[in-house]
């Protein structure tokens, strides 16, 4: 008896329609985890520009620090506004999978304002125009390597232990600098920290999108929508502030 060897089974319509399935029900999940991470991105530039104008006073043509913004930039509490943003990321990844998906979203708006606070100071160093010229270039970029990401073909779960040790290396680096307070270095952790996170915008994406499993319930699947916006937000953040190191043009 023949055997029927090196032939595909052919397709049929239920094979393409189970396929079609997935399609959409992927799209819809990766077009969620964009919107939690845009709505994050914009709480934060909402919060962040917000405390700029309530701790700085502009009226005499030059920016003097009121009250509130002595407190917020120059007094102890500074390194509170620092620290708990990572404090609060910490908790968020350990906590999500017992949450429901409301409280995780609230956790992860609460975490962009307390970000935006975080990030309040920027506009203290460098210039507006110079923080929304710098905002459109990580705009363009993040979305150029998010798409690569989800498109490619290539395996890129081998990056994950380079950009990690990576990773780690440039925190490191970074810590050494505010007491050494090297320009050099400064410049050279930006340069490889922009190098480290367009690829973690890369791999994580295509890490989210293999998360995916359309057997998953709205509460899992709305999880692991967070956790995925949570991730991508990050890389955005942390390419913007490096490429802000390169390119902001200071006051």
């Amino acid at each position: 008896m023949a055997e029927n060897r090196g032939f595909a089974r052919p397709q049929t319509t239920a094979d393409r329609t189970g396929a079609a399935v997935i399609d959409e029900g992927l799209r819809s999940y990766m077009l969620r985890v964009y919107n939690y991470m845009a709505i994050g991105l914009a709480i934060t530039g909402i919060v962040a520009m917000g405390t700029f104008l309530m701790a700085v006073d502009q009226s005499a043509g030059t920016m003097q620090l009121t009250g509130f913004g002595v407190f917020l930039f120059t007094s102890p509490f500074k390194w509170v506004i620092m620290l708990a943003p990572l404090g609060m990321v910490f908790w968020l990844a350990a906590k999500v999978s017992s949450m429901s998906v409301s409280a995780a979203q609230t956790a992860f708006w609460a975490f962009a304002a307390l970000m935006g606070l975080s990030l309040a100071s920027i506009f203290l160093v460098y210039t507006q125009g110079s923080i929304a010229r710098v905002f459109f270039i990580t705009a363009a970029t993040f979305g150029a390597f998010s798409l690569y990401g989800y498109t490619t073909r290539k395996d890129l779960s081998g990056w994950g232990s380079f950009l990690f040790m990576g990773l780690i290396g440039i925190i490191i680096a970074s810590v050494v600098n505010i007491f050494l307070a090297s320009s050099m270095l400064q410049f050279v952790v930006s340069v490889i920290g922009v190098l480290i996170f367009t690829g973690l915008t890369a791999y994580d994406t295509q890490r989210i999108k293999e998360m995916y499993y359309a057997g998953d319930d709205s509460t899992v699947s709305g999880r692991k929508a967070i956790m995925g916006a949570l991730s991508l937000y990050l890389d955005f953040i942390n390419l913007f502030l490096m490429l802000l190191r390169l390119f902001g043009g200071r006051e």
